[in-house]
């Protein structure tokens, strides 16, 4: 009997071969077949097994993962811990062995072993708090006295973050073992002195049972762990490196321990001139100590990484002063609620997201855009928190609070993209899968060929390069390859207004090779300004206009926004308009003082069936192969006036399109508007390749046609017509400055809403993926070439070995070297 099951939680093939083997013990399973893409088990059973006793069995480890029948509602997901209860986050695998799993309190990743990283964010208050220094448990938010002793109160230190107690413990337990492991190695490198003077003070039995003494505190204190997470990852089949080190360094101890106390059990093979049996005490203790030591210089490297998030906490200020009936009054950042007037005082940061009410200023806002010149603002421009104010003061109203603030969902974005997988890493997940039962089988073999073919003493030989084949090999290198460049090149993306929804946008966006841009408020600047209102025939420009700006008032589309501040500057008074109706991609229609009004482009003309003239026509021709939008304005089925607005182009539009065509990005414009105003906007751009009167359907058909050539498409774009095409595509770009459908629909989003964003985005991509790549070779190079070496295959011709400790020593660099080429990136230019 065989049935088919769909399993949810796994994430890589470690989670793969552990539901394997669990739905393998279950009684009455004669085999079970696990696939991680399919994420799905053909279990074959001698009878029907209850689908419970599946379940039962697998939350046994903790409930990570869950099984259901085919074609049933998926179970509600297995609980994750998130809630935040130490340092200032969640808890993660930097090598995200579970996916975006996330736990509530340090630790190591069951499944690699590593230590857990603290993701950064604004979840713990900023603000100094002050405390009594005899009791402590008197904690104010502001200065005063101690209602205990009266004593003035102090600042508060703020609590160590997560990595910094990890890195402190470890640093503590390396110099201990260090105090240890020095004389160890002393006493068993003094063998080699003639006439060995310690043998004057103790024979050589005596000084095996000092270094037995000596190795106690190193390997059960100072490097337990690594012991623990090897039998944790031997009893859930997980194997990682400290499966090997824990095997190697293990093996060396134990024999050592054996044969101190059991000399006549072993061979002569094993002992010395002194009828000692030989002892690695200080080989274990000296491996251990180095890889502790590795494990110190990860931990302070690792805080590097995330360096960019940290930076933006920085800016997250912790006061604001609120004015309330023209007073004043300094309130903590977490009590500002929506529609407070709060007002900004010079080189001040923005406390909150909100809207200018009085003033004008020119703000820093190079922290979230990475563009370095001030940005004027006055009343009605947007703020946002974490930015600088300039020389003036002003007053602004909050709109934005929380984690809802610009900063906020920066962080948020960042941390979700660090922890996100590449399709790249699945090749070192692959690998890393097979790579520990491999060296394992690799370390028998390298034991048994010097056994029998080793010179004497053979079995000696034949240890001490079986434990060098444990301890050289690093699978971790491996598995941080991929992630530690992700994490440090979204850090880098974020701090030059580049966002990244995940790993997956950023490797594919070193791929792409066509590019689709909207028009409005992507190649230009997305203000549209009314230019003239023109009439047909005997109409009055007062009167048409009155009509477009009632009906356009019940809109919230740019050009919409455009006629109505337009018609407010003239003084113009709206008249009653309902049945308001947006005909995507053409126009808006409605009842305007009870006539039957629309708005709209030549296709919205041609649908609703009115007349243009030929005159008419040409007259518009002229404005739109200015690169002008018209709007024909109808009333009671009759053409009776145009609107020309006008959108100017970006700055760095035609240098950012010129770029990318350098790089071989083929770029194309779509757009809404008519072919006459696309022309004259190509023309300028020198863009050889656009399209005019393009529906969000139309756009969307582009964009699959485009695909099914075999091109990979990334699409730029600001508003809700370009959201179809947006999850279409390949890599869809978001316009900061546009609409939040757009934004939620594309996997990477600009900030600033620049075209020169693109630009910034694909150096970045090809930057992060050059650095994967050099991990990803620097880790199979070093293990392809450290295990044979440490094998010995050099011996028989240069007579050379490798000594565990220098494979260890080896072994602890290789990761340290994978993160330091990681931090490379920190330093590259994308501009």
């Amino acid at each position: 009997m065989k049935h088919t099951y769909h399993i949810h939680g796994m994430t890589c093939n470690g989670c793969r071969g552990h539901v394997e083997k669990t739905l393998s013990e279950v009684e009455g399973v004669i085999s079970a077949e696990v696939n991680l893409e399919k994420a799905e088990a053909v279990i074959t059973m001698e009878e029907h097994i209850p689908l419970e006793r599946f379940q039962q069995a697998l939350e046994k480890d903790g409930g990570r993962y869950s099984i259901h029948m085919p074609g049933h509602h998926h179970p509600p997901k297995p609980k994750e811990k998130q809630a935040i209860k130490n340092g200032t986050g969640v808890f993660y695998c930097p090598m995200h062995c579970e996916g975006d799993k996330t736990y509530d309190k340090p630790g190591d990743c069951p499944v690699c072993g590593m230590d857990l990283v603290e993701e950064q964010n604004l979840s713990t208050p900023s603000s100094e708090q002050w405390t009594c220094p005899m009791h402590p448990e008197i904690i104010r938010d502001e200065p005063g006295s101690c209602p205990i002793c009266g004593m003035d109160l102090v600042p508060k230190k703020p609590d160590l973050s997560a990595e910094e107690k990890t890195y402190k413990k470890l640093i503590k337990k390396f110099w201990l073992a260090l105090a240890f492991t020095l004389p160890i190695f002393l006493i068993a490198m003094s063998e080699m002195v003639p006439n060995n003077p310690l043998y004057t003070i103790l024979s050589q039995k005596y000084w095996n049972w000092v270094q037995f003494a000596l190795s106690l505190p190193v390997v059960f204190y100072a490097t337990w762990m690594f012991f623990e997470r090897a039998y944790r990852s031997i009893k859930t089949w997980n194997l990682n490196m400290f499966t090997l080190i824990g095997i190697g360094a293990g093996v060396a101890w134990t024999f050592s321990v054996f044969g101190m106390l059991f000399p006549d059990f072993f061979p002569e093979q094993f002992k010395t001139e002194a009828g000692t049996v030989h002892v690695y005490f200080e080989a274990a203790t000296v491996i251990l100590t180095l890889v502790l030591l590795g494990q110190v210089l990860e931990a302070r490297a690792h805080s590097k990484t995330n360096s960019a998030v940290k930076e933006l906490l920085k800016l997250a200020p912790n006061k604001a002063i609120r004015v309330i009936n023209g007073e004043e009054e300094e309130v903590h950042i977490d009590d500002i609620q929506l529609g407070d007037i709060l007002r900004v005082k010079p080189g001040e940061k923005i406390p909150v997201d909100g809207v200018v009410m009085e003033g004008q200023t020119a703000i820093d806002e190079s922290m979230i855009t990475g563009e370095p010149i001030p940005v004027n603002k006055e009343k009605g421009d947007k703020v946002s928190s974490g930015t600088i104010n300039g020389n003036t003061s002003f007053l602004m109203k909050t709109e934005k609070v929380g984690s809802d603030t610009l900063l906020s969902q920066i962080i948020k974005m960042v941390n979700d993209a660090s922890r996100s997988r590449a399709p790249i890493q699945k090749l070192a997940d692959t690998v890393s899968g097979y790579f520990v039962p491999i060296v394992v089988a690799i370390a028998v073999v390298t034991f048994g060929v010097w056994a029998i073919w080793g010179p004497e003493p053979a079995y000696v030989y034949a240890l001490v390069n079986a434990i060098a084949v444990l301890i050289i090999a690093c699978p971790c290198a491996l598995g941080l390859a991929t992630p530690m460049s992700v994490m440090v090149g979204v850090g880098k993306g974020a701090q030059h207004g580049v966002l990244i929804k995940n790993a997956e946008a950023l490797e594919k966006m070193n791929k792409v090779n066509t590019l689709i841009v909207d028009k409005t408020g992507t190649i230009t600047e997305g203000k549209p300004t009314v230019e003239k209102v023109g009439t047909f025939g005997d109409n009055d420009e007062n009167t048409v206009l009155q009509y477009m700006v009632s009906l356009n008032n019940l809109s919230e589309h740019p050009l919409a926004q455009a006629t109505v501040n337009y018609g407010k500057e003239k003084n113009i008074d709206f008249l009653k308009a309902d049945g308001f109706e947006a005909v995507t991609g053409k126009g808006v229609q409605g009842t305007v003082n009870g006539k039957k009004t629309a708005l709209g482009n030549h296709k919205m003309m041609q649908e609703m069936d009115i007349e243009v003239s030929e005159k008419m026509e040409a007259e518009v021709k002229t404005y739109q192969q200015q690169g002008k939008t018209v709007s024909y304005l109808t009333i009671d089925g009759k053409a009776v006036g145009y609107v020309v607005i006008g959108d100017r182009i970006k700055k760095t539009s035609a240098k950012a399109i010129k770029a990318l065509q350098d790089k071989g990005v083929s770029v194309i414009m779509l757009t809404g508007d008519n072919r006459d105003t696309a022309q004259a906007v190509a023309n300028e751009l020198h863009l050889s390749d656009f399209e005019a009167g393009m529906l969000p359907e139309d756009k969307l058909k582009k964009v699959s046609e485009l695909q099914s050539q075999g091109r990979v498409v990334a699409m730029a774009g600001d508003g809700i017509n370009d959201a179809p095409a947006l999850a279409k595509s390949d890599v869809g770009i978001a316009m900061g400055t546009g609409t939040d459908v757009a934004m939620e629909s594309a996997s990477i989003t600009l900030v600033k809403g620049d075209l020169h964003g693109i630009v910034k985005a694909f150096n970045l991509s090809g930057a992060v993926m050059g650095n994967i790549k050099q991990n990803l070779f620097f880790a199979l190079v070093y293990n392809t070439l450290g295990v044979p070496i440490a094998a010995g295959v050099l011996y028989p011709f240069f007579g050379l070995l490798l000594s565990p400790m220098i494979a260890a020593l080896a072994m602890s660099f290789s990761s340290v070297s994978v993160i330091a080429n990681a931090l490379r990136l920190r330093t590259k230019s994308i501009d």
